[in-house]
């Protein structure tokens, strides 16, 4: 028998950003309307460059990379839209092999994965400055390490939002 899931995460879904269901029925052209303002704010936050990152002209190893998980080298979007499918792989995975149960309504499963997609945002974000993809961290120092991390995962866990809430009005 697997954990439950739910239950475990129950103390942290009073954080999570939820939208509430609506009363009425939404019609087609107002979904279109928000799925069209979402890609707006992705597609401005793919413009906007990181503050406090060393700019780099050297290839770029991950390009293809890049074009699959809809992310920008240097960009406020730089991971992409690869935490929403992550988490959604790896929750369906540990479901699937019965490791965790996830609840059986669609609000419990919109909460679990935002929550796998915070996490996995935070855990990218610090392997990619760690690592040294926006310059030597100790160069950079400590400041300057922790506003990139704050700036990929606050625009990363915004898109992670509107793209669940999206997906479930």
């Amino acid at each position: 028998m697997g954990i439950k899931f739910l239950e475990v995460i129950k103390p942290f879904c009073a954080v999570l950003p939820e939208i509430q269901k609506h009363e009425r029925k939404i019609k087609f052209g107002e979904k279109v309307l928000r799925t069209a303002i979402t890609l707006f704010i992705f597609l401005v936050c793919c413009q906007i460059p990181l503050f406090g990152i060393m700019s780099s002209d050297s290839a770029d190893p991950f390009y293809w990379m890049r074009v699959i998980l809809a992310s920008h080298r240097g960009m406020l979007m730089k991971l992409g839209i690869s935490p929403i499918v992550t988490s959604g792989l790896i929750m369906q995975l540990l479901a699937g092999a019965k490791i965790i149960e996830v609840g059986d309504t669609p609000k419990d499963r919109a909460q679990t994965q935002k929550l796998f997609g915070m996490i996995i945002t935070i855990g990218q974000a610090i392997v990619y400055v760690m690592t040294g993809m926006y310059g030597d961290p100790a160069e950079m120092g400590s400041g300057i390490c922790l506003l990139i991390i704050i700036q990929l995962f606050e625009h990363s866990t915004a898109v992670l939002h509107n793209t669940i809430a999206t997906c479930h009005i």
